[in-house]
């Protein structure tokens, strides 16, 4: 029986391929070394959306552009300074007491972890447990909570710049889509502004709402530090859902130093003003600019957190909730009317 003839196999790649491989490797390249610098632009975006309104106010009083943009940017700034210095002045005492409350629970809830847990991860000693995975947490969230102020120090820097040239910069770039698209990418860029605003804006009045109302029920239930957990939870009410959540735990831990009724009463209060702000306060807040089911916030806000810390997962919603517009204006073709209809009508049916 003859030997097969051995068959020869040629793999030949034209140079175009090859470029492309290597543009694409170079694209990935530079994405990873200017990711931090695209994040600070998207930031001073949507910062520039949300103070856009305001500057326009200005200008119609009377203002030249630039001189309305500079009032602008530097009064957010002195905003957030003043209140940086308010806290830091005058509510030492109070955090100090928050920090030693939260220190000792977690000693004592440490304590009650079952002794044969405790070997099984490496630590007999419950105040061991706190300093090896506690404290790491602890510094972690301070260091993206710094680095998070950091970004928005910088971006409101490029933030002025955007609301002088922004117009002129938005035209500049849209010379580059062609002009088939250009009306979509138009429509697409109105509806993100009035999604980007609402959210910002809407965002602002529910954590002052969430502000207040710690602040006047811890009052009125006499707990440590009301002043201090009422600012927290305006804080920590940016990050819808999860935020004031969050915000929750120390207050229980701190009405749990005065009674276990005063905790309870905590708990119920934290849950009922928690149902009542997603089911009432933040629809008619945010209308119809802002619709994103529970869900879809606790999904953009994970990816958003895994991607970038806190700065990517504060503005990872008001890009997914940009996704029914681009929905609307660029996949109607692909997924048909039948779907952008029907979720158009679960959207305003909420």
């Amino acid at each position: 029986m003859p030997l097969e003839a051995k068959q020869h196999v040629a793999i030949e790649l034209p140079w175009r391929t090859i470029l492309k491989v290597f543009a694409a490797g170079a694209l990935v390249w530079i994405w990873l070394q200017t990711w931090e610098l695209f994040l600070l632009v998207l930031v001073s975006v949507l910062l520039a959306v949300t103070l856009d309104p305001v500057v326009r106010w200005i200008v119609r009083r009377g203002l030249p552009r630039w001189g309305a943009a500079t009032l602008v940017v530097f009064a957010t700034l002195a905003l957030i300074v003043a209140l940086g210095v308010f806290v830091s002045t005058s509510l030492p005492q109070q955090g100090k007491l928050v920090a030693d409350r939260l220190a000792q629970a977690e000693r004592d809830l440490a304590g009650h972890v079952p002794l044969a847990l405790r070997s099984a991860i490496g630590s007999e000693d419950p105040g061991d447990l706190v300093q090896r995975y506690l404290a790491p947490f602890a510094l972690n969230l301070a260091r993206a909570i710094a680095s998070a102020a950091l970004v928005l120090l910088l971006a409101l820097i490029l933030t002025l710049y955007l609301l002088i040239e922004g117009r002129a910069t938005y035209r500049w770039v849209l010379a580059f889509v062609p002009l088939p698209h250009r009306r979509k990418v138009d429509q697409t860029a109105i509806e993100s502004q009035r999604v980007i605003f609402g959210y910002v804006a809407g965002n602002l009045a529910t954590s002052a709402f969430a502000a207040a109302f710690v602040l006047i029920s811890l009052s009125v239930l006499h707990v440590p530090a009301a002043l201090l957990l009422a600012i927290l939870a305006g804080v920590c009410d940016f990050v819808p859902v999860l935020g004031f959540i969050a915000s929750a735990i120390p207050a229980l831990v701190l009405a749990l130093a005065v009674s276990p009724g005063v905790a309870l009463a905590v708990v119920v209060l934290y849950g009922a003003y928690h149902a009542i702000e997603n089911y009432f306060i933040a629809p008619w807040v945010y209308g119809d600019r802002l619709r994103l089911s529970n869900v879809a916030v606790v999904l953009a806000f994970a990816i958003g957190a895994s991607l970038a810390g806190v700065v990517g997962a504060l503005i990872a919603l008001p890009i997914a909730a940009a996704y029914p517009a681009i929905e609307r204006i660029w996949l109607r073709e692909r997924l048909g009317d039948r779907v952008v209809k029907e979720h158009a009508a679960i959207d305003a049916t909420g």
